[in-house]
């Protein structure tokens, strides 16, 4: 398909899985009758992010689990494909991950990605870091990419995407309001940078003491925003163009990378 119509869901936190369940499914059906093949959720969005490391434990579940059958049936129902953020077992003994998942229309499990960097002692005290780079997976004609939160910050994993064939990046975040320079900087260099589309689905509202920042945002292939949400839950729909790629991947700057240089960058 040459356009994919993606949705963003901006939202506060749910005071707990059955209500979050409860509103992705009415978010789901808008979104799908507004137009929209995929619908992308903040990160964590069905367990809450701030919730401590007894709670995220307590919730934790593997790819497969009851979140993941119950977001397959909501993506089912409605025939929309689903990005959400859960926490996802580890090893005995270990923190959980912070992981996302895209589950298909049809309510198969494609793409499953466990947040590389942590931020601060929050992420630290909840999650064990996920150790291994993300990867490319197809959907629908077009190249994604998953990502959760502060791993967009950083240039390489993004990079490794793009190098691997990447059309768009997915983000699943819960971006605090004190740092809207991600979305006023870094999202469009990303998606600059590397000639990709980039969409960052952030959370809004509080949760405990913390503020979440909204303006969620979608960057085209030259770094310009397509679409941007306010600082309130919102539904951001926008059709994103394999048109758009070819001529800024013309003009990459992929091509130029003096790959034998940059061995000490990565110790």
């Amino acid at each position: 398909m040459d356009t994919l119509n993606l949705a963003l869901w901006q939202c506060p936190y749910a005071p707990g899985t059955a209500e979050a369940l409860a509103r992705l499914d009415a978010t789901a059906a808008r979104a799908r009758a507004q137009g929209a093949a995929l619908l992308v959720c903040p990160e964590m969005s069905l367990t809450g992010y701030q919730i401590g490391s007894d709670g995220v434990a307590a919730l934790a579940e593997p790819a497969d689990g009851p979140l993941a059958q119950a977001v397959a049936a909501i993506a089912q129902r409605h025939g929309i494909a689903i990005v959400y953020g859960y926490p996802e077992h580890n090893a005995p003994g270990e923190k959980p991950y912070n992981a996302a998942q895209c589950i298909t229309a049809d309510g198969q499990r494609v793409a499953n990605y466990r947040k590389t960097h942590l931020f601060g002692d929050i992420d630290r005290a909840q999650f064990s870091p996920g150790d291994a780079a993300p990867a490319v997976f197809a959907w629908n004609g077009w190249q994604l990419g998953l990502l959760v939160c502060y791993d967009i910050e950083f240039p390489e994993p993004a990079r490794g995407l793009a190098l691997q064939g990447a059309d768009a990046i997915l983000v699943p975040t819960a971006n605090m309001i004190a740092f809207d320079e991600v979305q006023r900087v870094l999202l469009p260099a990303r998606a600059l940078e590397n000639r990709v589309f980039v969409a960052y689905a952030n959370a809004c509202g509080q949760e405990g003491e913390t503020t979440y920042g909204g303006l969620s945002t979608v960057c085209g292939p030259t770094g310009s925003v397509q679409a941007q949400g306010g600082r309130n839950e919102e539904l951001l729909l926008v059709a994103l163009s394999h048109g758009d790629l070819r001529p800024a991947r013309d003009t990459s700057p992929l091509r130029d990378r003096r790959t034998d240089l940059y061995d000490p960058l990565s110790r």
